[in-house]
């Protein structure tokens, strides 16, 4: 069965994550954890995606991005993952994919989504229990979005600067998102729609993304379609 097409439309911001070969590691020390970045910040201004929200784990990355174009997540992350692996089998002497084949991505509604999504990444090393606040990790944005550190890598969202009119009313708001426990409802969704290559969105957004692409941008419904029952016989005998 042919793969599905990837769901991405231009100036749509998406959330994408990759995952290293079998979730094996994919960063093994500080200095790959910054080649990565000075790579995806390359890359990015390459292929005109604009990044507003990141997380480097250990055996996976998650990025928020908004592309110029529909293919420029997809040009991103090759680009991308063809300098990093190469980097990496170098410097530790392996060889071979590096990566859990293709990365996965979703739509995200900008006005209700988005920042919900940039709070799930931020907060991913929380959950996974290597800090116990997001400003404490060194390889996500938190500490840029949030506090005003400088990060050439960030170009905040419409939504975000709309947070405020002055950067430290924007951080101020933002840092209270962090207040209060991310929806578990939410962060099924986002996974469910990453996982998926789905539309992050409510029942409108959804169905003018996929009027938009002219295709489905939503999961089907599970099961066999049921069979129609034949017509009866109009014959007496």
């Amino acid at each position: 069965m042919p793969r599905r097409a990837r769901i991405a439309l231009p100036g749509v911001p998406l959330h994408v994550i990759q995952r290293g070969n079998n979730r094996q590691a994919c960063f093994f020390a500080d200095d790959d954890y910054r080649l990565y970045l000075d790579q995806l910040k390359l890359c990015a201004r390459r292929t005109g995606c604009a990044i507003h929200a990141y997380a480097l784990m250990t055996n996976h990355v998650h990025l928020l991005l908004t592309p110029c174009k529909a293919d420029g997540a997809g040009r991103m992350m090759k680009l991308l993952g063809q300098r990093y692996v190469q980097y990496v089998n170098r410097r530790y002497q392996r060889s071979g994919t590096l990566w859990e084949g293709r990365f996965r991505s979703c739509i995200v509604q900008d006005e209700t989504y988005l920042l919900g999504c940039s709070r799930y990444i931020e907060m991913n090393p929380v959950r996974a229990g290597m800090v116990a606040v997001p400003s404490a990790y060194r390889w996500s944005s938190y500490r840029a979005n949030a506090l005003g550190d400088a990060d050439p890598m960030i170009e905040p969202h419409p939504i975000y600067i709309a947070l405020g009119n002055l950067a430290e009313k924007r951080q101020s708001a933002y840092q209270a998102l962090f207040t209060e426990t991310l929806d578990a409802g939410l962060m099924s969704d986002i996974r469910h729609a990453t996982n998926g290559n789905f539309v992050l969105g409510n029942p409108r957004f959804q169905a003018e993304i996929t009027a938009a692409l002219g295709r489905r941008a939503v999961p089907g419904k599970s099961g066999r379609p049921r069979k129609q029952a034949e017509p009866a016989s109009r014959d007496l005998f």
